[in-house]
Formats: structure tokens, C-alpha cells, sequence
């Protein structure tokens, strides 16, 4: 409970990028800009893997999935950020700092597992590819599919359940473009114990563990590939995993700076930025490693660029 001295916090306020000044608009182009190719780019991938038929295979069908996530993370978070940039602040609700903190949370987690089925999808293919078929096909791919949408869901809510458990008092102020579970944390008044233990707990789950599980994978996949005798066997091989290999260094990378490489309280500004990695780099770099080094994603659409010029012709 909240002291009498002390009022409930009804309302969040994000400080953004402070001393943006004349910048701002040229901050909001740039993240406009970025935010147009997220899209653009993602709806793509579920364009193509959506309509094509030779592309309705289970590592397309993650991939497809992925682009969905990343679609929902950043319009989640860039929306409100461009208006803060151009008003220099945001209010939200309380209950929708929360929402967003939810919501922010089930999609990274979702690409987490989605990005560990995929490593599991090619350690299936290289490893025990005769019995690819039977272990991993679109009705096991689906069910999969569902069940890690499912377990995003079920995390994020124990943790979000001990975040609303938290008692909010007094200060209010946020000095970031959006609802990130630090900054929540750190304003409220209670005591941050079972918190920390349920955050310490997640994190393994959703972070180290799938991360372990991916390094395993691909150990058993190299090791697979050096046995084929062939060096053009070796190149086919590892042309099949080097787009979804891409994706994994790239998405990593990004989390690791922005969660786990250690930062002060000084460096807050350090943090927003590296947040962008995640929400906007990432994003826009997961359809154009599948696009510029994947031959199915190219010849499918080379295709529609063909039919989409007929059609104009015609």
C-alpha cells in the first residue's frame, strides 16, 4: 500500500530522447523510414511463404512465423515512440505501460522458441535426414508453432502476474521510448525480492537455455557436415543453415548488448539506444538475410515480380 504521503501511480510518463531538439524530425523520418521497411519487408516473407507453395515447408513456415513477431514487437513499441519524439514525451496509463510490457514480452519470447525450432528444424534436415520426414513435417511443424505461442503466453504471464503484485507509489517518470521491465521495476516502491528470483528464473528459460540448445544443435550439425566427403557436399549443407545461422548471431548479439552486457545508471542513454537493435535493426535485417541468401526466397520472388509485370501489361 501506498504511504499517506504518497499518491498511487495512475499514469506512466516515457521522457524519450531528451535534447533532440531541431534533430527531432530528422530522428522521426529515420525511425519512420525504418519502421515502413519492417513492414514492408515482413509482409513480404508472409506474402511469399503464404501464397507459394513450394515454400509450405516447416522452415519456411518458422520463418513466416518470425515475421510476424517481428512485425507485432515493433509496431508495439515504434508507433508511440514517433510520437514521443515529435512531442518530446509520452503519457500512458498505467495499465498500459503494463499491456505493452506484456505484449513486449510474449513477442521476444516467441522469437526466441521460434528461433530455436529452426535450429532444431536443421539439425533434423543435415543430422537424421532420413527421418526428417516423419519427425518434422507441416502438421508437427504447427503444432509446434502453437505450442510455443502457448508457452511465450504462459511466461510472460507468471511474470507479468508478480509485476502487477508490485505496488507503485510517487514517482513516475521513465527515462525511455517505451515499457521495458527495468525501468517498470525500478519504480516500484515494494520490495523487489521475488522479483528478482522469478526474473533470474525466466531469463534461463527463455535466454540461456534455448541459447544452449542452439550451440548443442549446431556442434551436432558441424559435425555432421565435416563427415560428407565431398566439398560440394559440405557447401550444400551448410547453405541450408547459413540464413537461419545469420539470424541467430545477429538476433543474440543484439539481446546479449542490450540485456546482458553490464551498464550504470549514467548510461541509461546507452541503454535506449542499444533497445533500437532489437526492435528496429533486427526487424529489418531478418528479411534481407533470407531474401539476399536464401535461392528458394529469391526464385519465388523473381516469380512474382514476373507476374506482378504481366499483369501490368496486360
Amino acid at each position: 500500500m501506498c504511504e499517506a504521503n504518497q499518491t498511487q501511480v495512475t499514469q506512466i510518463c516515457l521522457l524519450g530522447f531528451q535534447g533532440l531538439y531541431k534533430f527531432k524530425f530528422v530522428f522521426f523520418a529515420g525511425f519512420l523510414s525504418s519502421y515502413i521497411l519492417v513492414l514492408s519487408g515482413n509482409f513480404l516473407i508472409i506474402t511469399l511463404v503464404t501464397t507459394s507453395h513450394h515454400l509450405k515447408i516447416p522452415m519456411f513456415i518458422f520463418l513466416k512465423h518470425l515475421a510476424i513477431t517481428d512485425i507485432l514487437l515493433t509496431t508495439t513499441i515504434v508507433p508511440l515512440m514517433l510520437h514521443i519524439i515529435l512531442v518530446d514525451e509520452g503519457i500512458l496509463p498505467f495499465i498500459g505501460c503494463i499491456a505493452q510490457l506484456y505484449c513486449l514480452g510474449i513477442f521476444g519470447c516467441v522469437q526466441i522458441f521460434l528461433i530455436t525450432a529452426m535450429s532444431y528444424d536443421r539439425y533434423l534436415a543435415i543430422c537424421i535426414p532420413l527421418r526428417y520426414a516423419s519427425l518434422m513435417n507441416i502438421h508437427v511443424c504447427l503444432q509446434l508453432v502453437v505450442g510455443l505461442w502457448f508457452l511465450g503466453t504462459l511466461v510472460m504471464s507468471s511474470e507479468i502476474i508478480v509485476v502487477c503484485q508490485l505496488h507503485f507509489c510517487g514517482f513516475n517518470y521513465i527515462d525511455h521510448f517505451f515499457c521495458d521491465f527495468v525501468p517498470v521495476v525500478e519504480l516500484s516502491t515494494s520490495d523487489k525480492f521475488y522479483f528478482v528470483i522469478q526474473d533470474t528464473i525466466s531469463n534461463i528459460c527463455i535466454i540461456a537455455s534455448p541459447f544452449a540448445f542452439i550451440v548443442i544443435t549446431y556442434a551436432c550439425i558441424s559435425f555432421s557436415i565435416m563427415k560428407i566427403s565431398s566439398a560440394n557436399g559440405r557447401r550444400k549443407a551448410f547453405s541450408t543453415c547459413s540464413s537461419h545461422l545469420t539470424t541467430v548471431c545477429t538476433y543474440y548479439g543484439t539481446l546479449i548488448t542490450v540485456y546482458i552486457v553490464p551498464t550504470d545508471f549514467s548510461s541509461v542513454n546507452i541503454n535506449k539506444y542499444r533497445s533500437l537493435l532489437y526492435l528496429v535493426v533486427t526487424p529489418i535485417m531478418n528479411p534481407i538475410i533470407y531474401s539476399l541468401r536464401n535461392r528458394e526466397i529469391k526464385r519465388t520472388l523473381l516469380k512474382l515480380l514476373r507476374k506482378s509485370r504481366k499483369v501490368i501489361y496486360v
